[in-house]
C-alpha cells in the first residue's frame, strides 16, 4: 500500500525570483503503469517504477504511465499560475532517445496496490488501473489503454539514466490551470513513449521510490491577484 506520506506531498514553498511569485514543488499523489494486456489483468500500482514505451515482448508490449498531482488542494483559490514544470528521474532503459509526451486523461482512474519492479508487471488487484480498467475490476476506460486528448501537453527527448523536464508548454499550462479552477476534471496525466519499436521501454522512478530526490516532481510558479 501507498505510504501516507507521499500523498500530495508539498516538498518545498519558496520565493521565486520575481519577489511577488511563489515557487510551490508537489509529489504525486497518485500514480501508475498501464501493462497492455488483453483481458486487462496485470498492473503495477504501488511498484517503485513507471514504465513508458514498448518492451521486447512479442505481445502485451505496450507500457505507459499515469501521473495525478492534487492542484486545488495545494495551491490557493484564487493563484494565477504563470509556469510550470515536471520532472522525472529516469533510473534505466534503451539509452537511445526517443520523445516522451505527456497528455491529459479524460476518465477518473485509481491507483491500487499491484506492485513490480519489473516492466511485466503484477496481477491485477481490486482498485488497480489497468489496460481495459479505471478501476479493476468495477469500472472500464472509453478507450483501451487509456482515454486521453490527442494532442500532447509537452513532450521531453529521453536517452540515458538521469534527470528529465517537461518545460511549460501553452497546453502543459492550460492542464494545470484547469486544474485548479475545475478539479473535477483533473485525471492528471499519461506518458506515451516510442510504441513502434521493441526494447524503446523506459523506466523512471515512481513516487513509491526512496531517497525522495528521485520522485516525480511538479513544480508550479504562480502569484496572487493584485500582485505584479
Amino acid at each position: 500500500m501507498k505510504p501516507a506520506s507521499c500523498t500530495c506531498l508539498v516538498l518545498l514553498l519558496c520565493s521565486a525570483c520575481a519577489a511577488n511569485a511563489d515557487t510551490l514543488q508537489l509529489y504525486p499523489d497518485r500514480d501508475a503503469t498501464l501493462i497492455e494486456h488483453q483481458h486487462g489483468e496485470l498492473a503495477n500500482g504501488a511498484g517503485t517504477a513507471l514504465f513508458v514505451g514498448r518492451t521486447a515482448q512479442s505481445t502485451d508490449s505496450l507500457r505507459r504511465a499515469l501521473l495525478h498531482f492534487d492542484i486545488a488542494g495545494a495551491l490557493p483559490e484564487h493563484a494565477i499560475i504563470e509556469h510550470v514544470s515536471l520532472t522525472l528521474h529516469l533510473s534505466r532503459g534503451n539509452s537511445a532517445s526517443a520523445d516522451i509526451s505527456l497528455h491529459r486523461v479524460l476518465d477518473s482512474w485509481s491507483e491500487g496496490p499491484s506492485s513490480s519492479d519489473g516492466g511485466g508487471g503484477d496481477i491485477a488487484q481490486p482498485g488497480d488501473a489497468t489496460w481495459l480498467h479505471t478501476v479493476y475490476d468495477v469500472a472500464y476506460w472509453r478507450q483501451v489503454g487509456g482515454h486521453f486528448v490527442a494532442h500532447t501537453s509537452a513532450t521531453a527527448v529521453v536517452g540515458a539514466s538521469g534527470f528529465y523536464d517537461w518545460g511549460s508548454s501553452t497546453h502543459m499550462l492550460a492542464d494545470v490551470r484547469l486544474w485548479l479552477y475545475a478539479p473535477q476534471e483533473n485525471f492528471g496525466w499519461i506518458l506515451l513513449g516510442d510504441e513502434t519499436i521493441p526494447q524503446s521501454v523506459k523506466r523512471f522512478d515512481s513516487r513509491e521510490t526512496s531517497p525522495d530526490e528521485f520522485r516525480p516532481v511538479l513544480s508550479i510558479t504562480y502569484r496572487l491577484p493584485g500582485k505584479p
